[in-house]
């Protein structure tokens, strides 16, 4: 036999989100002008809709395709919506974060210093997917985190109750 293929392709992490979205081409012009991504490849099926799209933002993938309900494969606004959160650790939150929503995200939680020590803030894209943005500020001990979040915690149900 000839060369071992490798498990895990160059340029693929072991994680690697795949997206379902409805009108995949607007997707990726989207994914560019708000996260500077770069085409790697398309595939198109049947009536140019995308069966596969692979796009490279910073140092990762992600794929994404059209949505197909006879094959089951349904975007954020047609199963309900998502539990899934798109999260990225950038240089500059604040930019990238103000060019997101440029670009057409809507803010659903506003950029701001989380306890846990990242400037972080949260955007749902056109498509219906969620993507939280943040940059390291500070380092904190997992005792203080810990800590914040039971105290968070507790006020909101204080306040709840």
């Amino acid at each position: 036999m000839g060369d071992k293929v490798k498990a895990v392709p160059d340029g693929f992490h072991t994680l690697t989100p795949h997206l379902t979205v409805r009108g995949a081409a607007r997707a990726i012009e989207f994914y560019q002008k708000a996260f500077g991504a770069e085409v790697l490849g398309i595939n198109q099926g049947p009536e140019g809709k995308i069966m596969h799209a692979a796009l490279k933002i910073g140092d990762s993938i992600l794929m994404l395709n059209d949505a197909f309900p006879e094959w089951g494969a349904l975007g954020p606004p047609s199963s309900g919506g998502s539990g899934v959160i798109i999260h990225m650790y950038l240089e500059n939150v604040d930019a990238a974060f103000e060019r997101v929503v440029s670009a057409g995200a809507t803010i659903k939680m506003p950029l701001g210093d989380a306890f846990w020590g990242d400037r972080y803030g949260a955007v749902v894209d056109p498509f219906g997917h969620t993507w939280s943005l943040a940059s390291k500020v500070k380092d904190v001990s997992r005792d203080e985190v810990d800590k914040a979040g039971q105290d968070l915690l507790a006020g909101g149900m204080k306040k709840s109750a």
